[in-house]
């Protein structure tokens, strides 16, 4: 991959590709540090609860929507990585035309499903603020603030998707990171 990099093309789209690649890094660092954060709780809540014999009001909820939150947030970094799941099979035996045509369609589609859903979600952000939702447990949360993750996580994995388009069309990458060479 670093012989491929060295013949792409240089140009305005490597910054844009990059500050795309750098928000996604800063998702993932946001992720991780959600799910440590639940941990911690989870750790005080079972000390509180079993240890001091004390009631726990707002710990469950808290790791609750930390947990849900960290996975959207962390959604773009893990399409860094090309963590998702995915079929290299089939891939692996289409044609270079075939592949890059597949390897579109599917940036497109990733592309328009998280559109939709950042778009809707974004959508329930704003009603749940207008609506002053409050979760119904003692806590009482604002559901506006845990929603908020839903058009981050999407709105950030849909610029994860065009930086993997744009890097693809210009050549920068190649479709499903297959290398014609090794077949």
């Amino acid at each position: 991959m670093a012989a491929n990099r060295s013949q792409a093309p240089k140009g305005p789209l490597d910054g844009v590709i990059a500050t795309i690649h750098f928000l996604s890094r800063i998702c993932g660092i946001a992720s991780a540090s959600m799910f440590g954060i639940a941990m911690l709780i989870i750790c005080q809540l079972v000390f509180m609860r079993y240890v001091l014999n004390e009631s726990t009001v707002w710990q469950t909820e808290a790791v609750i929507f930390l947990m849900i939150g960290a996975t959207l947030v962390g959604l773009p970094y893990v399409q860094l990585l090309r963590g998702h799941v995915n079929v290299d099979l089939f891939p692996m035996y289409l044609k270079r035309g075939a592949r890059m045509t597949l390897a579109i369609l599917t940036l497109a589609c990733g592309m328009a499903i998280s559109a939709l859903f950042g778009f809707y979600g974004l959508e329930l952000v704003i009603e749940a603020y207008e609506g002053g939702w409050l979760s119904e447990t003692i806590w009482a949360v604002a559901l506006w603030k845990p929603y908020t993750a839903l058009p981050i996580g999407f709105g950030l994995l849909f610029l994860q998707f065009f930086a993997d388009f744009l890097a693809l069309v210009t050549r920068r990458s190649t479709p499903f990171d297959i290398h014609d060479e090794i077949y």
